[in-house]
């Protein structure tokens, strides 16, 4: 991994934790996720114009991955809605790093070596850590559905980080599988917030909206940058990096949630810069 790569997949990092933040601030999650998800529809809708088709070999990606980003919008909004953002943003984003690991070795044939290995385990120690010693260290008990929801959620985040890494090499242009990417996952979710709020969607949207296209367009940026640095490094350690975005969530949670931070997570967060070093050290 060059310092460009991860450069932009650290800004990516910061990025995606923006998104996630408004998206959690807005209480209602249906107005907040169907604002993002029209919104990454409308950027994504006129990009497509100005950005090269993406070949056919990346099509049954795209439609892959579409599935799977809606899939994990619906259960990134459960997880906001039962759970406090500084544990479940680290939790669902956690716990993709292996599992991208294994999948890429199993399915893409990319065998990390021993310092990128060692890099990943020890970033996602720290970022496992980061969620569960805050659980621990909050003086509540864990509540297991909202737990449930973000593993479930990581589950997703693994699934379409492994398509989008074969489909976006596949396309021809990175920019032009982002593209259409948020047009395919652009639809579904405000179509059936259209199908549940009917007449009441748009004044519900209204007050909104500002805060919900500044999200949506943060998100394209994160995930454009993210799918461009994959066609130029392997697939775990960029998922590792990426997943750094949960130091700056944890910080956000602090700051504008009141969530408690405290020396567990401080630690977890020294774990991960070490994994960081270690991803990115050349023999």
């Amino acid at each position: 991994m060059t310092p460009l790569v991860a450069t932009a997949v650290l800004i990516a990092a910061f990025t995606h934790a923006g998104w996630n933040a408004i998206a959690h601030a807005i209480k209602d999650q249906l107005v907040s996720f169907t604002l993002i998800s029209g919104g990454g529809l409308l950027i994504g809708a006129a990009a497509a114009a100005f950005v090269p088709f993406p070949a056919a070999a990346a099509w049954p990606y795209l439609a892959l991955s579409a599935a799977l980003h809606v899939t994990y919008m619906l259960l990134l909004m459960r997880s906001f809605t039962l759970g406090d953002f500084g544990q479940m943003y680290p939790i669902a984003r956690g716990t993709a790093p292996l599992v991208v690991t294994v999948l890429a070795a199993v399915f893409v044939g990319e065998r990390p070596d021993g310092w990128a290995t060692a890099g990943v385990a020890v970033a996602s120690a720290g970022l496992v850590g980061m969620a569960l010693w805050g659980i621990r260290g909050s003086g509540k008990r864990p509540h297991w559905p909202a737990i449930v929801a973000a593993l479930a959620t990581g589950l997703a985040i693994a699934g379409y980080t492994t398509v989008d890494g074969v489909g976006v090499r596949a396309s021809g242009s990175s920019l032009g599988y982002v593209a259409w990417l948020m047009i395919l996952e652009g639809v579904a979710i405000p179509v059936y917030a259209l199908h549940r709020r009917r007449s009441a969607l748009t004044a519900q949207l209204r007050p909104y909206a500002l805060r919900g296209l500044l999200g949506a367009a943060l998100s394209v940026t994160a995930y454009g940058l993210v799918l461009w640095a994959q066609t130029r490094a392997a697939l775990a350690p960029v998922a590792a990096l990426r997943e750094s975005s949960i130091i700056v969530g944890a910080a956000i949670g602090t700051v504008f949630f009141k969530e408690r931070f405290g020396a567990p997570r401080i630690a977890a967060a020294g774990l991960m810069v070490v994994g960081i070093g270690l991803m990115l050290h050349t023999s």
